[in-house]
């Protein structure tokens, strides 16, 4: 088992060299919308996506710019998102004491790995994170916006919503705990067909139904499917903060793909 898993998509997905790195997720963050609710809300989990940076980045920015107020209080993030390169079954978790971005390296709470390797269908699967970018792509934004952090990072395949809930509910805690769900919406439609079924993806999740987001809605299906359940269960409120796709960032129109941002909230007096 690795004690060290390094970048794999730095100077791919992202800048390699630290400065431009910062300084790109620090444009994002500044331009990203300003919360306009009378006292911010810390968010217990985020959607986002994870594109190269050019492409998502901006979205990605519109929910990490609300972890800001926070960043003395969250202190772990459970990390979830698909496997494009290996094949997963359940839940593969990685074994890396540490993950290594230009800006730092970010420590991994082991202990909750053990944990949730005593989970059915939970494994650690190194081979399935070495070169995958779903989860790499958002450590740079987590660094920037909260500083030091621990991680749990698991890559989803084959599981029923009720299934990933069931592993979001091991790594829950409380306030010092964010969870992130990492999925890009459609993938290669033209314009016009990527709006019309992003909208309709988007309202699924916006009613916490995990039964309305195939695996061609959302790579990241399995893992916001366990989201949506978990926050169904618990009665949460969900956030649109942005929903947009390349064509609209940094591609053409022809074929692109769809990104979605939203921000879940816990109960008042529950967080």
């Amino acid at each position: 088992m690795p004690d060290v898993r390094p970048a794999a998509v730095a100077g791919l997905f992202y800048p390699r060299d630290a400065p431009s790195l910062a300084r790109d997720v620090d444009r994002f963050l500044a331009a990203a919308p300003p919360d306009d609710a009378p006292e911010p809300r810390q968010p217990k989990a985020l959607v986002v996506p994870h594109a190269g940076y050019p492409y998502s980045g901006p979205v990605a920015a519109s929910a990490y710019a609300r972890l800001r107020p926070f960043a003395g209080r969250i202190r772990r993030v459970v990390l979830l998102g698909p496997a494009h390169r290996v094949p997963v079954r359940g839940l593969a978790l990685s074994g890396a004491r540490f993950w290594a971005t230009p800006l730092g390296a970010v420590e991994q709470d082991m202990d909750l790995v053990d944990t949730l390797c005593d989970l059915p269908h939970a494994a650690r699967f190194d081979g399935a994170h070495e070169n995958e970018h779903s989860l790499e792509v958002q450590l740079p934004f987590l660094l920037r916006v909260l500083g030091p952090f621990q991680l749990v990072a698991g890559l989803v395949g084959a599981l029923t919503p009720g299934e990933a809930a069931r592993a979001l509910d091991a790594g829950w805690n409380g306030t010092e705990t964010l969870i992130v769900i990492s999925t890009d919406l459609s993938h290669f439609l033209d314009y016009a067909h990527a709006v019309a079924q992003d909208g309709m993806t988007a309202r699924a999740i916006e009613a916490l139904s995990p039964s309305g987001i195939g695996a061609d809605a959302a790579c990241g299906h399995a893992p916001l499917g366990g989201l949506l359940a978990a926050a169904r269960h618990r009665h949460m409120e969900i956030e649109r903060l942005d929903l947009r796709n390349s064509g609209d960032t940094a591609g053409s129109r022809d074929r692109v793909v769809g990104y979605g941002a939203w921000a879940l909230h816990e109960p008042e007096g529950e967080a």
